[in-house]
């Protein structure tokens, strides 16, 4: 049974933070001067957005981010309908229950799905929520469900706030400050950022406008040939990602998964008008391009990719929901047209793709 993609929202709290301004919203660090502007400088973010005041409160849990989605989707009959409700995010002040179990309950309190729902929540980091969306679709495509929701959100600030976070200080045993426990968790406050985006999956295409048909996910995780990269601890809320790690990892393990990917379902990149992929830094972007490049019959003339990484931040698990919703809403799509969502995850290797086609009713 075919799944559709019929409705997309996002949100993103508050006021746009520039770089001038981060430190406003999430304090300041000692030390973190020295590695500020070359981080700012290599990740190319020039806006961002907090659910955080200037004196560290928060405005939204990360729940309500999720909810402020699904009120934004436009329909409330729509979303009303829905009777599968998945969700992921890296960080919740709750460890139990489950993000989707305390989002429906939110959802319900707003009167924006007030019945009984199956729920899946997703854990991890930046392909949570991606993977809540594959399973979505499939709970679409197998014929269990009409209509479900998909939810991503994060609120990095949360952990990354100056009044909460508690880096290992341990510069002075490292010649090299990257190879720093201090760094690796310091470093990611002037990376991440707070948002949310909702998507309605059915059935049947809607009657008015373009819709996308979900043609297939794939879904892979790599953690048997890779360490540990990104974490989250439990005990204390410390983020941090290895760095020396990533590099090493990160792209030859996308080479095996698009390989993979492509090769099972018999597709080419070629065929796609763009691509959608998750970036957290602009520093990665001719590793990106040199691996999109590589599956396209012309590497010179590849198949393009669009990103809103600058402006609207890098949300995490959120930031495939966002940068869809923006690029439906600001580019032209036509039926036909393919997108292709790439998210990429570096806490120890999973990727998720979702290939698209654009359908009119």
């Amino acid at each position: 049974m075919p799944c559709y993609l019929t409705q997309t929202a996002s949100f993103l709290p508050g006021v746009p933070v520039d770089n001038d301004s981060i430190q406003l919203f999430l304090g300041a660090l000692d030390g973190e001067e020295a590695v500020r502007e070359k981080i700012l400088t290599m990740n190319g973010i020039v806006r961002r957005h907090y659910a955080q005041d200037e004196r560290q409160r928060p405005t939204h849990d990360v729940y309500r981010l999720g909810a402020e989605a699904v009120g934004r989707l436009g329909s409330a009959a729509g979303c009303g309908g829905a009777t599968y409700l998945s969700a992921g995010t890296t960080f919740a002040p709750l460890a139990a229950p489950g993000y989707a179990s305390l989002l429906h309950a939110r959802l319900a309190e707003a009167g924006l799905l007030r019945q009984p729902v199956e729920i899946s929540s997703h854990a991890g980091i930046c392909s949570s929520a991606a993977a809540a969306l594959a399973a979505a679709v499939r709970a679409v495509a197998s014929g269990d469900h009409a209509s479900a929701l998909c939810v991503g959100a994060e609120h990095s600030s949360e952990v990354l706030k100056s009044s909460v976070i508690q880096p290992v200080d341990d510069r002075a045993d490292h010649a090299n400050l990257r190879n720093s426990r201090w760094f690796m968790s310091v470093f990611l406050r002037f990376m991440l950022s707070d948002g949310a985006g909702a998507f309605l999956l059915q059935d049947r295409p809607r009657e008015d406008g373009l819709s996308l048909r979900v043609d297939w996910t794939h879904s892979l995780s790599l953690a048997d040939r890779a360490p540990l990269c990104m974490k989250l601890e439990s005990r204390n809320s410390l983020l941090s990602q290895d760095v020396s790690v990533l590099s090493e990892h990160l792209f030859p393990c996308v080479d095996v998964f698009l390989e993979d990917a492509f090769r099972r379902r018999s597709d080419s990149v070629d065929d796609y008008r763009m691509v959608l992929p998750h970036m957290s830094s602009f520093f990665f972007r001719r590793k990106m391009e040199r691996a999109i490049a590589k599956r396209c019959a012309d590497p010179q003339a590849p198949t393009p990719y669009w990103t809103n990484l600058a402006t609207a931040g890098n949300t995490g698990a959120a930031s495939i929901f966002v940068m869809l919703d923006e690029y439906l809403h600001t580019q032209p799509v036509e039926p036909g047209d393919r997108l292709l969502l790439f998210v990429p995850e570096s806490g120890q290797f999973n990727f998720v793709l979702i290939s698209l086609t654009a359908v009119s009713s």
